[in-house]
């Protein structure tokens, strides 16, 4: 039931055994069961480890061990098919055995990338201390800005395993770090254009939901759950006949803004013809797509200025721009300032 979809075990007595969970509004009221089976053929130890585990007599143990001939043996790799053929055909008995298999898996993949997160934390520690990683802080408010969500979940994931590196499992201290970063990510989800009210309607249900959760997991999957739902957000103001193609080329944009981007390579990617994107792009952004590339890099290379000693040159270069002299130009236009201004 935890898992939400196919489980295989052994029984007391050493038996092959495939179990699929029937659940329905958080509630197990049934299961399908297949086995018993073996997956290497039958031999004397089987028989040993029951007499050693249960008072049997020897006249029966033998009985047993001719009967064990009769179960079918089969290949560890083709219970794993069975497994995944069970879930596919029994799924669609009740409603929440789908949606539970993909809440679960998404929770188990985001516990498998924090966990790393910490090991990599504990390994570096062992040399010098470790302190907040402030620039990775930075990293993902840019990334909620450009809408990321791929890439922002990947640092939120990384910054509560720092979190849970330094402060252990103390439940009451990680939902304080959760109130602040997502305060953090409310704020930059306004200012890359999602709409305020919206905002800060899902930054208080986050809020009131805190109050009742008492499971680490459970608050690390709330938090991404808000995060992916800010910038989400960040794209209602796209106009409903063009939402998912323009998302698709946002999408796109953020990916690849570091390299030499064109106008026609994004447009290829959503299928359409360079002129009829620009038109429609400039429509739903309000923004030419040289505007909206150029606010993305400037967005990422502030960033660069603030946490890195890196050479405006290098800078410049790492986030798209093909001089100094242009990237120092477009900087100014969106910021007011130089970079070397915006760093000092």
């Amino acid at each position: 039931m935890d898992l939400g979809e196919s489980y295989i075990f052994s029984c007391h007595a050493n038996l092959n055994h495939i179990v699929f969970p029937l659940i329905n509004k958080n509630t197990l009221f049934g299961s399908i069961l297949v086995g018993p089976f073996l997956m290497e053929e039958p031999d004397s130890l089987l028989i040993s480890d029951l007499a050693d585990n249960y008072h049997i007599p020897l006249d029966s143990l033998l009985e047993l061990y001719d009967e064990t001939h009769s179960l079918p043996v089969i290949l560890p790799s083709k219970v794993t098919q069975i497994s995944r053929l069970l879930y596919y055909m029994f799924s669609s008995l009740v409603s929440d055995s789908y949606q539970q298999f993909i809440l679960n898996q998404e929770k188990l993949y985001q516990q498998s990338r924090i966990n790393e997160s910490i090991q990599n934390y504990k390994s570096c520690s062992t040399s010098y201390r470790m302190e907040y990683p402030y620039d990775k802080e930075k990293e993902l408010i840019t990334k909620v800005k450009t809408g990321n969500a791929a890439q922002a979940k990947a640092l939120l994931n990384d910054l509560l395993g720092y979190v849970f590196f330094a402060e252990g499992n103390n439940l009451e201290i990680i939902k304080l770090r959760a109130i602040e970063l997502c305060s953090l990510l409310s704020r930059a989800a306004i200012e890359g254009g999602a709409t305020n009210d919206i905002i800060l309607k899902m930054n208080n249900h986050f809020l009131k939901g805190l109050q009742n959760i008492q499971d680490l997991d459970e608050l690390c999957y709330r938090l991404q759950e808000t995060l992916e739902a800010f910038t989400e957000n960040m794209f209602d103001y796209i106009p409903g006949k063009n939402h998912d193609m323009i998302k698709k080329a946002i999408s796109y944009i953020s990916k690849n803004f570091s390299r030499n981007l064109t106008l026609e390579e994004v447009a290829e990617q959503v299928h359409l013809n360079p002129t009829y994107f620009s038109s429609i792009f400039k429509q739903s952004t309000g923004s030419s797509f040289k505007e909206y590339l150029n606010m993305i890099r400037i967005e990422d290379s502030k960033r660069l200025l603030a946490n890195t000693d890196y050479s405006i040159i290098d800078i410049a270069i790492a986030t798209g721009f093909e001089d100094q002299s242009y990237f120092s130009r477009v900087f100014k236009k969106y910021t007011g300032l130089t970079p070397r201004q915006y760093r000092q």
